[in-house]
């Protein structure tokens, strides 16, 4: 199995028709390791197995904006 390294991680979320900013690296024993938004490795890292590594530099994008 290969998985993407972080130096070859894109820059948006690699769910489809989503443009948010990765923040969080899934490790998914059986597929590849995938880079996603906050919102989404909230709803993937759920999944047994899943392990959501959040990315050293993305401690503004795991934030919750509030009103």
């Amino acid at each position: 199995m290969t998985n993407t390294s972080r130096e070859t991680m894109p820059e948006t979320c690699s769910e489809p028709d989503c443009d948010r900013p990765v923040a969080v690296e899934l490790h998914i024993p059986w597929t590849e390791n995938r880079f996603v938004c906050a919102a989404h490795a909230r709803v993937l890292g759920r999944q047994d197995g899943v392990v959501a590594d959040p990315l050293p530099d993305s401690g503004s994008d795991l934030l919750e904006e509030g009103g």
